[in-house]
């Protein structure tokens, strides 16, 4: 059976602990999609210069966060690895990613997996985004993973549609979702309902992705989850909304 892809907006690292609307929602995920035989996961918060993949047989839970109750930093989100897993994306990345055991799973992965997947059975594996590649590169390394999904692989994308923090925190004292920031979670949702995964990569060079980010970590998992989808998959959005200035959209292809 080929796996979906799926990006989901995480938001803030408060949502691994608190019950809103969000967590209900990420619960909800693991429903809608085949359980997975291995998770591939890239997350906006492993942002680094070079492509790793993580081939930890036990990953470490990384608390890479600061100012938080302690609540958050007694999370452990103990899931085993998979080194297969992590060897076959550097075989088909033609050995252009490289094995490391020195990350884990960061919050963008473990506060989304603890409400997906709360019995941690899943082995994951975490691929890093190379800061130095132009977003349409982001794009072709999500196309070369395609075939993982008839391998039972979920590639899962975290991070945010729109995720200026410059200038995000002030809109939610406004307490107003800004133009800004809906203006481009619109032209996301146009160019993924086409499976327009260029016009996804263009946007974030675009002065309407300028505005809504402050960097695209949050945003370039979205394009390795667009990349490996097909032109026949189904697109559906399982959570919509903001929370204030910031996207919660996921995205669903297959």
């Amino acid at each position: 059976m080929r796996m979906p892809t799926l990006f989901v907006g995480h938001g803030t690292p408060m949502n691994a602990i608190l019950d809103n609307e969000w967590t209900h929602a990420f619960k909800g995920l693991s429903a809608l999609i085949p359980k997975p035989k291995t998770i591939l996961s890239v997350s906006g918060h492993f942002y680094v210069p070079g492509i790793y993949v993580t081939d930890n047989v036990a990953p470490p839970t990384i608390h890479d966060f600061g100012g938080f109750p302690q609540a958050l930093f007694d999370i452990e989100y103990r899931c085993p690895g998979s080194p297969e897993l992590a060897a076959r994306v550097s075989d088909i990345l033609d050995g252009h990613a490289q094995l490391t055991d020195k990350w884990g799973l960061d919050h963008g992965t473990w506060s989304v997996l603890l409400h997906m997947y709360p019995q941690a059975d899943i082995p994951t594996v975490q691929l890093s985004i190379d800061q130095r590649l132009e977003a349409e590169v982001h794009v072709a390394i999500g196309r070369a993973l395609a075939p993982l999904r008839d391998e039972g692989v979920l590639i899962l994308g975290t991070g945010n549609i729109t995720h200026n923090m410059r200038v995000g925190f002030w809109s939610q004292r406004e307490g107003v979702v800004p133009d800004w920031s809906s203006r481009f979670d619109s032209l996301v949702a146009d160019a993924t309902a086409r499976h327009d995964a260029d016009e996804l990569a263009r946007l974030a060079n675009s002065q309407a992705g300028e505005e809504a980010h402050s960097g695209f970590d949050h945003y370039f998992p979205l394009l390795y989850v667009a990349g490996a989808a097909n032109d026949d998959d189904p697109v559906s959005y399982p959570i919509t909304g903001f929370d204030r200035a910031f996207s919660m959209r996921s995205v669903k292809f297959g």
